[in-house]
């Protein structure tokens, strides 16, 4: 719950895991059982997210280590929260243009990207 504001409204399904969030938030449940919109509750948006990764875990990376999850989650993340509506068309070159400036001062190692940082060779 750290990074989510505490006044947010939080809109999920039925299940009991989220039965808690009431008591920091404005929760509103939508029962797929009876429906899969009330007004502007829904879980659409998410669930477009998720299909999205899954089908790009499945598909396009054949061979995901557990180790780099992360790297692949945060990808999508990107792809999700700067693909092009009719409300924010975005193109391919602004996109890579924002995705080249936030690699303006950052620097992953190979140890690093391979876990083996802090690690000494044995000669």
């Amino acid at each position: 719950m750290k990074h989510v504001a505490e006044d947010s409204n939080v809109y999920t399904d039925e299940a009991p895991g989220y039965n808690k969030l009431s008591q920091n938030f404005v929760h509103e449940i939508v029962n797929h059982t009876q429906q899969y919109v009330r007004g502007r509750i829904h879980t659409n948006g998410i669930e477009n997210f998720w299909s999205l990764l899954k089908r790009g875990l499945n598909g396009t990376y054949v061979a995901v280590e557990p180790f780099h999850l992360h790297r692949y989650l945060d990808e999508q993340v990107f792809r999700y929260n700067y693909r092009g509506t009719k409300d924010n068309p975005l193109t391919d070159a602004d996109r890579f243009d924002l995705a080249i400036r936030n690699l303006v001062g950052r620097r992953l190692t190979y140890n690093e990207l391979t876990g083996k940082e802090g690690e000494t060779e044995a000669f």
